[in-house]
């Protein structure tokens, strides 16, 4: 693929969170076809044939996922079919059609035992019904399409609301300060946050590369929900009390990991890694959009 040159790019799910800084960025040098849920239900193999064909795209970047966690357990057949059967629907067209297929996975593939950031060659073990329907996703991308990139992100928010979560955690931790007299943010769940700005802009890069395959992506570094939470308040000279504290005591039915950080082995080995650290992003963002 040469994108040196203006092509179809489709985004399925361009209305969501990363969906829209994808074609923010992408609209820059490629034309861009936005696809809503409303316009295609990925689970419908004969429809999302018809669009794709008449889209006629050279790349299709899949955004579409149930990934509201708590939702997915209790209704795990939904969330197979959109997260592993849908991703398998695109596969399929993929090979068909021909266009290259980017599906965005997750770190929650992973059981957070490891304690050091997951590489690409990591053994993933989902510990919910989320992780396990994503990395089926995965599966069935890597062994039905030929031209793929599967990319696992972390910790996402943007500028646009999520469509199914609505507030990110950023914009739900500012309003609670204003109606809190503080705030308990867990400091036992590391991850690395990133924004999607950011994601768009190295899925570009990414894709320039001809290297199909398994990738991280994600900022550099990791923190924890807490340290999170407190370099946004002391960036926007929040004052309502942070106190730190444990997941345990905030009692789900969903188990998560305690531990999911990622490294971008993958991209560093192609010499095409350019994520910032994580607090530079957050920085940056924080200054467009909460400054």
């Amino acid at each position: 693929m040469m994108l040196g040159k203006r092509m179809r790019v489709a985004i399925i799910g361009v209305n969501g969170q990363l969906g829209s800084d994808l074609a923010k960025e992408f609209a820059r040098t490629h034309d861009v076809i936005g696809i809503t849920h409303d316009q295609l239900d990925i689970t419908d193999f004969q429809r999302a044939k018809e669009v794709l064909l008449s889209a006629q795209p050279s790349v299709v970047l899949n955004t579409a996922a149930f990934h509201v966690v708590p939702a997915c357990e209790t209704e795990p057949q939904k969330a197979f079919d959109i997260n592993a059967l849908g991703a398998k629907h695109l596969a399929q067209l993929s090979q068909e059609i021909g266009y290259t297929l980017v599906q965005y996975s997750t770190n929650y593939v992973f059981d957070g035992n490891k304690k050091t950031p997951y590489h690409e060659g990591d053994a993933p073990n989902p510990l919910n019904v989320y992780g396990v329907t994503k990395l089926a996703g995965e599966s069935f991308v890597r062994n039905y399409s030929e031209k793929h990139y599967v990319l696992r992100i972390s910790g996402i928010y943007g500028s646009t609301p999520c469509r199914a979560k609505g507030e990110n955690f950023i914009t739900k931790i500012i309003k609670m300060s204003k109606e809190r007299p503080q705030l308990k943010i867990v400091d036992d769940e590391v991850l690395t946050p990133t924004p999607t700005h950011e994601i768009a802009r190295q899925t570009i890069e990414l894709i320039k590369s001809n290297a199909y395959g398994l990738y991280h992506m994600t900022c550099e570094g990791e923190c924890s929900w807490f340290e999170f939470a407190a370099h946004i308040f002391k960036t926007l000279q929040i004052s309502t009390p942070l106190v730190s504290c444990k997941s345990h005591e905030f009692p789900s039915s969903v188990k998560r990991p305690l531990y999911s950080a990622l490294e971008n082995f993958n991209m560093k080995s192609q010499g095409i890694n350019s994520m910032p650290h994580w607090t530079l992003a957050l920085d940056q963002f924080l200054r467009e959009h909460h400054q």
